[in-house]
């Protein structure tokens, strides 16, 4: 499973609170909250936040096995 590597505290050291990227429209509310969640992201919305970041998507990603019931 793709885990998210704290990319909102990336983006608010890379001086974009949550608010100035709603409010100058940058990425969307509906995306921030999938973003809390760890659920899935848009490639598009990726480039966006390492374009913000100036970082690479594998700073930002990582990947875990996922937990499977003992059989």
């Amino acid at each position: 499973m793709i885990v998210y590597q704290d990319i909102l505290g990336k983006l608010t050291d890379a001086g974009y609170t949550t608010y100035k990227l709603q409010k100058e429209k940058i990425i969307p509310n509906s995306t921030m909250t999938r973003l809390r969640q760890n659920l899935p992201i848009s490639t598009e919305t990726l480039d966006i936040i390492c374009a913000l970041c100036e970082c690479q998507p594998g700073e930002l990603l990582a990947w875990v096995p996922d937990k499977r019931p003992e059989e």
